[in-house]
């Protein structure tokens, strides 16, 4: 019979923890949170200071029996649940439900023996602030969805569902995307030259200046002008620089820079990177005996470090790079203002299992995001790179050319990790007072870019710099978007379909208030104070609530109904009756009905159409871009099915130079043939020999 018993979340954790603990303990786990609000109704009293109905979680029926069948038996309880304030609320739970005399809640940020038998030895209480502050968040996050997911109903269509904090990410979305559709390109050009000096190096340097000015060329007419102009000076080299610059390492990765880097690095989801950092934490078979935690809690948005790891690294650094790499002293990196600092930021337990020494017992997506855990941290800790800036100026006339270089002088850090690769420029350092001559001119058509669409990562990034959600949240938030059908995943970008837009305006129009991102990171300070105990979550909640009421009244009666009227989106007169067609929702999708329905019942798809006939040969249907029903971007015929067409590439009615096919696609850097697969350059090029100069002009194509 186990003496004590000790609970923890995850089986694969209840494993590894049970390796490190001799016969006096028995090890089992939770599977997560065992209570909650009912599904089925509020579950929150509201005229009660919003007292919480909480029930345990249909499945969980039986985990709870049998921990409480363990418990009756056990000396002491220990609570190991995970240090964040959902751990807290899953300890606070438990302890309720078990009811022992002897329970303790235990915490440690690392799944180490030594980290373990620390914790066991200092056992402490629940936070009850934490447990507050987890509470505030449920009750907040279930009026609000409670409350106005039903409204959408009625409104809307049935199956929507708003949330405090989703509903705020599909605005951030959707204000995206209307910058990019009223973007209005703005047409500029560059000119740079290509010099040769007298031991016939190549220098090209770009116009900086035109007496004395920044250069600012909005025509091809004036850059034929200017450059009539450059072609009739001499030119020699007016300033050399040559300028040291020192780089410092970036600092250890929270939950958000490590998604970022996830993203950027590896193409993992933010919901797949917490995935594969939870079972690093929680631990992984590295030998046939050997079961351990491999990194430190992966929930954090803390890069404070503890010191014995810093001085482990060091010593990892100047044994296998040299003293060189490290710093003078241990850097010391500044917490943000928002950050809670509960816990170490993301790092590896043990400096010395490299990667490549785990490389035989991780899987492919567990070796590579443990590799880039290791290298930021072991970056973290050394040395400033040494980068050396060059310049060169060139004059003649009224015009100043400028060329720019660099190199690694000393690597530091970028040795270990860099967050993009680095091109090294280097260009010929030549005296000042060299003269030069003109080899070419190149004048380049250019193009002001609209914002581009939030990548996962960048929303995330973009959530954290506004104080919208906390570590544990930025992943859910994501996937529940998606799931709910209010962001389509086209391309690696977060596209807000339709539905997102429409539901997006009549949340906003009639939510101001909690759908402000100002407002919600006010909301979540304000649980931070809940959990450092300078604040009641009644109170926190009872504030919002008041506001929120009134908005939810004038709601209910004022908001629009898009299910009966539908939405003026369109100019179209019926062909049936000749009254106004508008724009519908059912559970299909959405569609173009006439505004006098019942008595008219005419119907018709809708579909974006891109302005392109169908290349089909003999079909006179038109080109629409789709969703398919797994939220992926396609376009295909307006007479689909009967004409086949279909392409997961924008189409382009232009011919294929090459094969002469009917149309290209767009891909990431330019188009593409999708008959003889060959790249077709964006660009056109014109060459003009003036007086014996070659003057090119590249013409990029117009958005």
């Amino acid at each position: 019979m186990a003496k004590n018993l000790l609970i923890v979340e995850s089986p694969a954790k209840a494993k590894t923890i049970n390796k490190f603990l001799g016969k006096e303990f028995q090890v089992e786990s939770c599977f997560g949170h065992i209570k909650d609000l009912p599904k089925s109704k509020l579950g929150i009293d509201i005229d009660n200071e919003f007292k919480p109905t909480y029930e345990i979680i249909p499945g969980k029926k039986k985990i709870v029996k049998k921990l409480k069948k363990i418990s009756e038996e056990a000396e002491k309880v220990f609570l190991a649940t995970d240090l964040d304030r959902e751990g807290e609320a899953i300890s606070w739970h438990l302890s309720q439900e078990l009811n022992h005399k002897k329970q303790w809640r235990i915490i440690f940020n690392q799944v180490t023996k030594e980290a373990l038998r620390e914790a066991i030895k200092k056992p402490g209480k629940i936070d009850l602030n934490k447990v507050d502050a987890q509470q505030g968040r449920r009750v907040l996050d279930r009026l609000v969805g409670y409350k106005i997911s039903p409204l959408l109903w009625e409104k809307v269509k049935r199956g929507l569902s708003a949330g405090r904090v989703q509903s705020v990410a599909v605005r951030l979305l959707c204000e995206r995307e209307k910058e990019i559709e009223e973007f209005s390109a703005r047409e500029y050009w560059s000119i740079s030259g290509e010099f040769n000096g007298p031991e016939k190096n190549l220098l090209k340097a770009d116009l900086y200046q035109i007496d004395k000015k920044k250069v600012k060329i909005s025509t091809e007419e004036k850059v034929r002008e200017i450059v009539k102009k450059i072609i009739g000076n001499s030119y020699r080299v007016s300033d050399v620089k040559e300028e040291k610059r020192e780089k410092s390492p970036y600092p250890p990765f929270t939950t958000s820079t490590l998604q970022q880097a996830a993203s950027y690095h590896l193409r993992f989801s933010p919901a797949r990177t917490m995935k594969i950092a939870q079972d690093l934490y929680e631990g992984q078979e590295i030998g046939e005996k050997e079961r351990v935690g491999l990194i430190t809690y992966m929930r954090s948005d803390s890069v404070r470090l503890a010191k014995e790891a810093q001085l482990e690294a060091r010593s990892w650094i100047k044994e296998n790079l040299g003293k060189e790499y490290l710093p003078p002293k241990i850097f010391q990196y500044k917490n943000k203002k928002t950050s809670q600092d509960a816990h170490e930021a993301i790092r590896p337990i043990y400096v010395n299992k490299t990667p490549q020494s785990l490389k035989n017992y991780l899987s492919s997506e567990h070796y590579k995001l443990y590799d880039l855990i290791w290298r930021r941290f072991l970056a973290s800790q050394m040395a400033n790179a040494i980068l050396v800036h060059a310049t060169v100026d060139v004059e003649g006339g009224d015009f100043l050319f400028r060329s720019e270089g660099e190199k690694v002088e000393f690597p530091g850090f970028l040795k270990i990790y860099q967050e993009k690769k680095r091109k090294e420029k280097i260009i010929p350092l030549l005296k000042i007072g060299t003269l030069l001559k003109i080899k070419e001119i190149i004048s380049s058509q250019h193009f002001t870019q609209p914002p581009s669409h939030y990548t996962e990562a960048g929303l995330i990034k973009v959530l954290e710099e506004k104080g919208i959600g906390r570590p544990s949240t930025y992943a859910p938030i994501i996937s529940t978007i998606q799931r709910r059908g209010y962001v389509s995943w086209v391309k690696g970008k977060l596209m807000p379909t339709p539905l997102a837009k429409v539901v997006n305006e009549l949340l906003v129009n009639n939510f101001s208030t909690i759908l402000d991102p100002k407002f919600t990171a006010q909301m979540e300070e304000g649980l931070d104070d809940v959990e450092q105990g300078e604040k009641g979550w009644t109170v926190l909640v009872k504030e919002f609530y008041q506001n929120f009421k009134e908005d939810l009244d004038w709601a209910e009666k004022k908001m629009r109904n898009i299910k009966k009227d539908g939405i003026e989106a369109t100019s179209q007169r019926c062909e049936k009756c000749g009254g106004k067609m508008v724009v519908k929702v059912s559970r299909f999708g959405w569609f173009l009905a006439c505004s006098n329905y019942p008595k008219c019942k005419n119907i018709h798809p809708l579909d974006k159409k891109i302005g392109m006939r169908c290349p089909i040969e003999g079909c006179e249907g038109e080109i629409v871009e789709k969703i398919s029903k797994k939220g992926r971007l396609f376009y295909t015929c307006t007479h689909y099915p009967e004409c086949k067409f279909i392409s997961w590439d924008e189409p382009v009615a232009e011919e294929c130079p090459y094969c002469k096919n009917s149309y290209l696609v767009k891909i990431k850097d330019g188009l593409k043939c999708p008959s003889c697969g060959r790249k077709v350059e964006d660009k056109i090029t014109e060459r003009i020999k003036l007086n014996g100069i070659i003057h090119k002009i590249v013409k990029l194509r117009g958005t």
